[in-house]
């Protein structure tokens, strides 16, 4: 009989609840927890396919020294003894932490309280810099603290919705599943998109702001200053509540109309309607995320849309309010340890001495850090020119996450001490590790997470552990004993760090702090074990609450909340040699950089490669086709080749490039190469959707497509990109054919020493090689190659590795790459869930499946995690005429 436990998902910062069975034969299955408040049962691809991901395939299973494998006890004392020299040599900040929002709450505490406690630093960040930072400065300059005030019924219960730089459906897919449901129980809600692409989340709006790229603050003021004018300011509350209103309306009210539409490249029509809309409609909730975070104004961008709320006093109650979608799914646990370099543990201000001492003493540390740290960009600039000595990186990868990446790699190869924490053994940052540590993973370990509406889950391990892999906290708690602080790190388990982060949370709080879970400060194993989901605070007395501000009560001096006047940004010339503003983001079944998605077929079958997306008039002006290799290159020297995706959902004059392909998937595509490393000058957060490029068609003499039982050994090709499939693996490839012949290559390549069948069919005039390789019935390998893109059905020839080929009239079919007439042929993938092809789903629409609701009934497509349902709809539509015909 299967064993269940109740888990967390470790994606996005939804924080989806998930049920883990591990079967008799140890076999995982997952599905969505229905108790949990988070999801009641949802989840999306990614989190459908977890069981997936969960294999042994490129772990990292032991301690490394210099690439030698050595015990636990050799490898700590290396690390212990190195930064304890290291400090003594440099000063304390010589040293830091780069960790990520994918850590635990535990180990996120462990390693901020050793850095800023114990080594005396606040060099300690996070790759949530990179992703909700400019967030975390918008609410302490408004409210006083990172409070987030709204919650996710508040989207259900709202009359409008305003998404803002968020593209939900595919990066917090399951909230929103959780609006489509509201909206369609009730269709007089209304949705306005504000996104420079038409992405899959405008599939419900109801108006879409098409806004230029950082013309955010310039919408938003001009809202605040038509709220003045048409009298929809709440003067009691903002009397009663806040301070600064005159200021802030006063730099908000400089546009006119004209300059508004100018600066924001949004008609005046539009505008006026959605001015209207939001000035009329009392339950209002603001969603806003990457789009609005990750910018050199991004702080300011936030704090306009805080205005607008604090204006109409359309915040903390029902319906109504800002919330800032959180990406990854432990970034609020991290900012609530302190694990930013600018923050203290338990929301406290690093740059307030008496919040300092009170850590300080509650921690019974030696030291305190006195200022705050090194941001994410920052720190690794001191990396490069000798500042940080010695780095300890922990679950992220920041050599193809960070901006300007290869100058973050050139910097950690050039650093003289290198320790990376990871579950996957040849990152592209853990293969420049001096010492290489393997951490647990999700399945394995305990602990808690907190999502994006402050409610804190446990993630609980099913599984045993893997070699020798060892949780996070473990690791940094016992570097801390080495380094000669037993007594404040003898943690017996994960509850015990809870408990004393919740301990803290409450320490001389008095009410003062919003972030207090003073009610677990004594909790014990048991209790921590069967720990449900819930929302902070929860305070020594038992008080709750699921939302802030109603009634005022920030935690500035003065209790009141603070209008900031911003101001929106000149833009700088154009530079015509870089014309293109490059935006990165998100796919919808990938995550990050792909260290887990990367294992499952299912998820790379939907986009089993990197692209460009480019609107079509932009690619005919620059003689570039669909599919089409296109070089991106940028003002830095670096470029990327990667594949066109022509798109009138994109605006003309940008490209939206996804950021998840690595080293290891396809080395000249990573997109972070190309972006600046220009920051928020208050948040630090850097501008990774503003970069400028300029995108031209990139020839090849050879392009190839390759499925194989075997990943290659050897991709000697200027362009490829590598993805599993069910049965192996399939690649795309472009450059200069190998110098002993394709055959030769291949046999070297991907096939097994025993004996293999090849066949192959050369046309030469056409420039045509197609090679299939059995053994017995098996397919092997089939590769194509074409002097242009190769046109195949790259599905089909993909699952031919998994059938049997036992007729050389079989075999002989498969050279077409697509099946004989009238069999059957899926088509790329569009519905991950259930492997539904575009071209079963085009077959039941001529069929009489005229809406995503047929479709799902007939093929099930779009009736799990419904993040495919834009996607299906898009299909009907661009087909409704035919089918009409």
């Amino acid at each position: 009989m299967a064993c269940e436990t109740r888990t967390t998902c470790p994606y996005c910062g939804v924080g989806c609840g998930v049920i883990a069975a591990v079967g008799e034969a140890g076999e995982v299955s997952v599905r969505g927890d229905p108790d949990h408040p988070a999801n009641y049962g949802r989840l999306c691809s990614k989190g459908s396919a977890l069981a997936e991901t969960l294999g042994l395939e490129g772990r990292a299973l032991y301690p490394e020294v210099d690439g030698c494998r050595v015990g636990w006890d050799e490898a700590l004392d290396r690390v212990a003894s190195t930064f304890q020299r290291t400090v003594a040599e440099h000063g304390p900040d010589s040293v830091a932490f780069y960790v990520s929002g994918q850590l635990l709450t535990e180990d996120y505490y462990v390693a901020n309280k050793l850095m800023k406690g114990f080594i005396g630093s606040a060099n300690i960040d996070t790759n949530s810099r990179l992703c909700m930072a400019s967030s975390v400065a918008g609410h302490r300059r408004a409210f006083g603290a990172d409070t987030v005030p709204a919650c996710y019924e508040d989207l259900e219960l709202a009359d409008l919705v305003v998404l803002a730089g968020s593209n939900m459906a595919w990066c917090h897919p399951v909230l929103y599943q959780r609006l489509a449901a509201a909206k369609a129980s009730r269709p007089a809600m209304k949705v306005v998109v504000i996104d420079p692409r038409r992405t899959a989340t405008s599939d419900i709006a109801d108006l879409h702001l098409p806004v230029r790229a950082d013309g955010d603050i310039a919408l938003f003021n001009g809202l605040l200053a038509h709220l003045a004018r048409t009298g929809a300011i709440d003067e009691n509350y903002v009397g009663e509540h806040t301070s600064g209103f005159s200021q802030a309306l006063l730099a908000a009210s400089q546009a006119s109309m004209a300059e508004l539409s100018e600066a924001t490249g949004v008609s005046g029509m539009v505008l006026r309607q959605f001015f209207t809309l939001f000035a009329e409609t009392r339950k209002v909730v603001t969603c806003y995320s990457q789009g609005i975070n990750q910018s050199a104004v991004g702080t300011d961008k936030v704090n306009a849309i805080l205005n607008c709320h604090l204006a109409t006093g359309r915040i903390g109650r029902p319906g109504m309010g800002p919330l800032s979608l959180t990406g990854q799914p432990n970034a609020m646990g991290g900012r609530e340890v302190g694990g930013l370099a600018n923050m203290l543990a338990a929301h406290m201000a690093i740059e307030n001495p008496l919040h300092r001492a009170r850590v300080q003493r509650f921690w019974n540390a030696p030291a305190i850090a006195e200022r705050s740290g090194l941001k994410a960009v920052e720190m690794f600039q001191a990396v490069a020119d000798g500042r940080i000595k010695a780095i300890w990186i922990i679950s992220t990868n920041p050599v193809v996450s960070m901006p300007e990446a290869d100058a973050v790699k050139a910097a950690l190869m050039a650093c003289p001490f290198v320790v990376v924490s990871d579950m996957q053994k040849e990152t592209d940052t853990a293969r420049l590790a001096h010492v290489l540590l393997p951490s647990s993973g999700w399945g394995e370990k305990s602990g808690t997470v907190t999502n994006s509406e402050r409610r804190i889950s446990r993630q609980r391990a099913f599984l045993g552990a893997v070699g020798e892999a060892r949780p996070d906290w473990w690791q940094l708690a016992e570097a801390g004993k080495r380094m000669g602080f037993a007594a404040q790190f003898a943690y017996r388990g994960p509850a015990d760090i809870y408990a004393e982060h919740a301990a803290l949370s409450a320490f001389e709080n008095h009410g003062e702090r919003d972030f207090d879970i003073g009610a677990h400060a004594g909790i014990d194993e048991p209790a921590y074990d069967g720990l449900a989901p819930f929302q902070w605070p929860l305070r020594e007395d038992g008080l709750s609450q699921a939302r802030f501000f109603a009634d005022g009560g920030f935690s500035t001096a003065d209790r009141r909340a603070r209008f900031v006047p911003v101001s929106a940004p000149v833009p700088g010339e154009a530079d015509q040699a870089y014309p293109f503003i490059l935006n990165t983001g998100r796919i919808r079944d990938h995550w990050h950089t792909m260290t887990r998605t990367g294992k499952s077929a299912r998820l790379s079958a939907h986009i089993a490669e990197p692209f460009c997306e480019i609107h079509p008039a932009d690619a005919a002006k620059a003689g570039i086709g669909d599919a089409d290799l296109v070089r991106l290159e940028a003002v830095n020297g670096r470029s990327i080749i990667i594949r066109a995706l022509l798109s009138e959902r994109q605006m003309r004059g940008s490209v939206f490039v996804p950021m998840h392909w690595t080293g290891e998937t396809a080395p000249s595509a990573r997109v972070d190469t190309l972006v600046s490393s220009r920051t928020d000058p208050l948040s630090g957060q850097p501008a990774l959707k503003m970069s400028g490029v300029c995108v031209v068609r990139h020839g090849a003499h050879a392009h190839g497509f390759l499925v194989s039982a075997k990943r290659p050994d050897d991709l000697p090709f200027e362009y490829w990109a590598i993805a599993r499939t069910e049965g192996g693996y399939r690649v795309e490839f472009a450059g200069n054919p190998p110098m002993d012949g394709w055959e030769n290559w291949l046999r070297r390549s991907v096939l097994p020493e025993e004996q293999t069948q090849i066949s192959s069919y050369v046309d030469g005039r056409a420039g045509e090689h197609r090679l299939l390789a059995f053994q017995a019935d098996r397919l092997l390998a089939g590769l194509f190659v074409s002097p242009h893109p190769v046109s195949v059905s790259r599905q089909w020839a993909a699952d031919q590795l998994r059938q049997n080929h036992p007729s050389p009239q079989a075999r002989s079919r498969l050279f077409a790459g697509r099946p004989a007439a009238g069999a059957p042929d899926k088509g790329a993938i569009v519905c991950s869930c259930f492997s539904v092809g575009v071209n079963e789903i085009n077959a039941a629409a001529h069929r009489g499946c005229r809406s995503v609701e047929a479709i799902g009934t007939r093929l099930n497509a779009g009736t799990n995690c419904g993040s495919c349902r834009p996607e299906i709809r898009r299909i009907l539509e661009a087909i409704q005429p035919l089918v009409a015909e």
